[in-house]
């Protein structure tokens, strides 16, 4: 399958979201990550449920939401009333491992994509009962919270061993510090989706930044 680009809005001028969106639909976005972020599980705060249904209503294109707050159990038939056609939430943020099924059944019963997030200093193999299960796993290669992190590499080093041990039809997805150069990267050890905000909204040529990204 071709590389899933997902576009993060949480580079996009907030102000003026739907036009960014359309932004990137026109220059070949697959989906729009939309960072869901609570001050608690992550140091900052960013959108939530009104704003998400709110994106629905304009976004063409599948609503990528990646839940980085705590008690994701509490919100997540919110997140897919709001409109989320893929909805990730952490590992971490998890009481056990028997939630962390219950959580990912109740998504997909809903006709929604199923996604597991780890944090860069999680182990793959934590997550990788889950692989048969979930239709998305999302490495981070940042602390999740902020944008314009630095690409940390041995965190990449994850999607080799996610891949070795997951279903063929599972989406590898990587988010933080995504350019050209570690979108290569992360490609070559078979990720599959890749998420990127300033790399994509900063650049002065975003059609050819989002093919740089599959190619």
């Amino acid at each position: 399958m071709k590389t899933i680009i997902s576009p993060s809005i949480l580079s996009a001028d907030f102000a003026n979201l739907e036009r960014d969106i359309k932004l990137v639909e026109r220059n070949g976005a697959d989906w729009i990550h939309v960072d869901v972020m609570d001050g608690h599980f992550v140091p900052n705060i960013t959108i939530g449920i009104p704003v998400t249904a709110a994106l629905k209503r304009v976004a063409s294109v599948s609503l990528d939401v990646h839940l980085m707050i705590e008690n994701p159990e509490k919100y997540a038939q919110d997140f897919i009333k709001a409109g989320a056609d893929v909805l990730t939430f952490h590992y971490e943020a998890m009481q056990n491992d028997e939630e962390v099924f219950k959580l990912i059944r109740l998504i997909k019963a809903h006709g929604v994509k199923a996604g597991l997030s780890i944090k860069p200093k999680t182990a793959p193999e934590k997550v990788l009962p889950f692989l048969a299960e979930v239709d998305l796993l999302l490495v981070m290669t940042v602390e999740p919270g902020f944008g314009g992190q630095k690409f940390i590499p041995e965190c990449a080093q994850k999607i080799k061993v996610i891949r070795k041990n997951a279903p063929s039809t599972l989406i590898v997805q990587v988010d933080g510090g995504i350019n050209a150069e570690t979108g290569r990267v992360c490609r070559d050890f078979g990720a599959n989706s890749l998420v990127a905000g300033n790399y994509i909204y900063k650049s002065a040529d975003i059609k050819s930044a989002i093919e740089s990204l599959r190619s």
